[in-house]
């Protein structure tokens, strides 16, 4: 440190968790410019500015593994949703659906219409959304992949049909042009119209294109509910056939008669991790969110209308509520509200969190940016795993719980010098009161910033401070090389 430039900043007296899953200890940390210079007791050391963090936890900035800010990112750069709860990088690209390279005339197909109402929101080429990033960035770094759906959408006719071998010849090279400009992987959405009648067959084969680039695959399954064992089994064989990693997303076992099957779940990805790279996501709700389809109720007990293109005075209201207004049956309310987006309680408790406690499984939101009514947990979800799950019940530590959202992450989306505190890693930090920090959006009011964050920093600057944010945009797209 001696011999070192005076840092630009010095937070002392932090409880440090590093992120890798040890034990916590008290320290400071110093920072110049992007990166952490210095750790341990800098007391007789100097700052151009100063934090005394007595009191407070100093984490790694948490990385949100399953996003859907494709487009929010550049709408809405501050990312207020996510600063606010200590979220420093967003992986986003997720359930095939991406903004690029997709080029196309008239309203989006759902899901498509997740990230982006208008046609007017895609790229035609990926390189140009990352350069979009680039110029006018945002408050947090940005992990992109590639949408298969997307790239359905971009080649073929109609999707209730298999892609011929030349469609899948022109997906493959626009794949690997993505990877080829910085995209992460491709991610699948298999249980979405667009790719549901895509069989196994033809992921194997764009998947066989991320080897080359040291790319992953991400997949919203084909099947949540009764089928999920055999999606899982759909899941494996890509990724061995492939040979590329794979991330099963959300992870749930959705509908009263799968509840309680995680048991059994989580044994078979156990063991398929002993012969191929696989990891997981979860969210920390019994509730998921979606487009409204009357055939995909998944066994909901209770469903809340996030939006309606024809129908926005809906928005936050119950479905059965809502038929019952209109004296119309479940199935001819969804089609009078559609397009549209809706919540669904479909999870167990005991379920969700069996999942949250597997060591591989990673923390990610899957928050809906753009829905009028959002889900709580595109405002809530990392402030709950630390306030409610570690702290309350007990389910683990803080330290693993730090750990499941920044280092597992990183290690596992090949995030270099981020996710963990150490000298020379980048700068994203968090300083949260472990004792307060809790998750305040509900189903009711989902847009509630967190109690207890204190300060965000992402590459060194600070985004959030006091209960606002800054106004800085440090973020950066993170190209995977």
């Amino acid at each position: 440190m001696n011999t070192l430039e005076t840092p630009d900043l010095i937070i002392r007296n932090a409880r440090i968790i590093d992120g890798t899953g040890a034990a916590s200890h008290t320290g400071d940390i110093a920072v110049r410019d992007e990166r952490i210079i210095a750790m341990g007791d800098l007391a007789i050391h100097s700052a151009g500015a100063e934090i005394d963090a007595t009191g407070l936890v100093a984490s790694p900035g948490f990385i949100d593994v399953h996003t859907h800010d494709d487009r929010a990112v550049l709408a809405d750069p501050q990312m207020t949703c996510k600063v606010s709860q200590g979220v420093t990088t967003v992986v986003t690209g997720n359930c095939g659906i991406s903004l690029a390279p997709l080029k196309i005339k008239g309203p989006p197909p759902p899901p498509l219409d997740l990230v982006s109402k208008s046609s007017d929101g895609f790229y035609a080429d990926f390189g140009d959304y990352l350069e979009a990033l680039d110029q006018d960035p945002a408050a947090v770094n940005v992990v992109a992949q590639v949408g298969h759906s997307t790239l359905r959408a971009g080649v073929m006719d109609r999707f209730d049909r298999a892609a011929t071998p030349d469609e899948i010849s022109v997906m493959r090279q626009a794949l690997e042009a993505a990877l080829g400009a910085g995209a992460a992987g491709l991610s699948t959405g298999l249980f979405y119209q667009p790719a549901y009648d895509a069989p196994t067959k033809e992921i194997i084969e764009l998947a066989k294109g991320l080897k080359a680039f040291g790319a992953i695959h991400t997949t919203h399954m084909r099947d949540e509910t009764d089928q999920i064992v055999k999606s899982l089994e759909e899941t494996l064989r890509i990724g061995h056939e492939a040979d590329v990693p794979v991330v099963i997303s959300h992870h749930k076992c959705a509908g009263a008669a799968n509840h309680g099957r995680s048991v059994e779940t989580l044994a078979i990805i156990d063991a398929a991790m002993s012969t191929q790279s696989l990891g997981l996501d979860a969210y920390p709700y019994v509730a998921g969110s979606t487009v409204l389809d009357a055939n995909r109720m998944m066994g909901s007990s209770r469903t809340i209308v996030t939006w309606s293109v024809p129908h926005p005075e809906h928005s936050g209201r119950d479905l059965d509520v809502i038929a019952d207004d209109l004296n119309m049956s479940m199935k001819d309310t969804v089609e009078f509200l559609s397009p549209a987006g809706a919540i669904y309680f479909m999870m167990d408790e005991d379920d969700v969190q069996r999942i949250l406690a597997y060591p591989h499984t990673m923390i990610g939101s899957d928050g809906l940016p753009h829905d009028e009514h959002p889900h709580p947990r595109l405002w809530g979800t990392f402030p709950r795993v630390l306030g409610h799950y570690a702290r309350d019940i007990g389910l683990f530590s803080l330290e693993e719980a730090v750990r499941k959202m920044t280092s597992l992450t990183a290690r596992r989306f090949g995030l270099t010098d981020r996710g963990v505190l150490r000298v020379g890693a980048f700068a994203d930090l968090v300083l949260f009161d472990p004792d307060k920090v809790i998750d305040t959006a509900t189903f009711d009011e989902p847009v509630q910033a967190a109690a207890g964050v204190s300060r965000v920093f992402v590459n060194g600057r600070t985004v959030w401070q006091g209960g606002d944010h800054t106004g800085a945009r440090p973020g950066k797209v993170l190209r995977r090389s």
